[in-house]
């Protein structure tokens, strides 16, 4: 189905289904959570749709930044996204809230690569949470924008904390998250 977008793969039609819905060539869906965008388009049309249709999201240059999530105590499920501009590449910073037992809510934060699986395996990001007396790190490898959050929260690739590490973190309902991207 992808061959015009350069995937060469020939495989029996039994197969192809599989393929199709992991194929790298497969156009690329909007990343950004919380939205109800339909757009797709190839690779290098992300960060152009991103800029001109999702003009809140700010973008900050740097290997090193600090992803301020602000007021956090909203209720419902809520997205806070950023982008972050390093290494010739752009990267998305998304923490989410949601509700994952009854009256119970959770937040992840993950990073995202606007970029192919395998160049996402060549980075690494470090997220902190820093208090008076605490800190929590979590690292990993970015997922692929093809793959998106859903993914990176379902295969537990990102940072889990619940409310109440939310709020030993935060100050006056804003959380502050350090976000350091490196190269493997």
């Amino acid at each position: 189905q992808y061959a015009t977008t350069g995937c060469s793969l020939t495989l029996h039609h039994t197969e192809k289904p599989k393929h199709e819905a992991i194929c790298e060539y497969r156009p690329y869906s909007c990343p950004c959570p919380g939205t109800s965008c339909d757009w797709e388009g190839s690779l290098e049309a992300v960060m152009s749709h991103l800029m001109h249709a999702h003009k809140s999201i700010t973008t900050l240059q740097g290997e090193d930044i600090i992803f301020l999530a602000t007021d956090i105590n909203l209720p419902g499920a809520v997205d806070w996204v950023m982008m972050q501009s390093c290494f010739s590449h752009h990267f998305m910073l998304v923490l989410k809230k949601q509700e994952k037992c009854e009256g119970h809510q959770q937040f992840f934060a993950t990073v995202l690569l606007i970029g192919t699986r395998k160049q996402a395996e060549n980075f690494q990001y470090r997220l902190e949470l820093h208090g008076s007396c605490h800190r929590l790190t979590w690292e990993a490898s970015p997922c692929s924008i093809h793959d998106g959050v859903s993914v990176a929260i379902r295969n537990s690739n990102c940072l889990v904390f619940d409310t109440a590490t939310a709020h030993l973190f935060a100050d006056n309902g804003n959380l502050g998250i350090n976000v350091t991207i490196s190269m493997c």
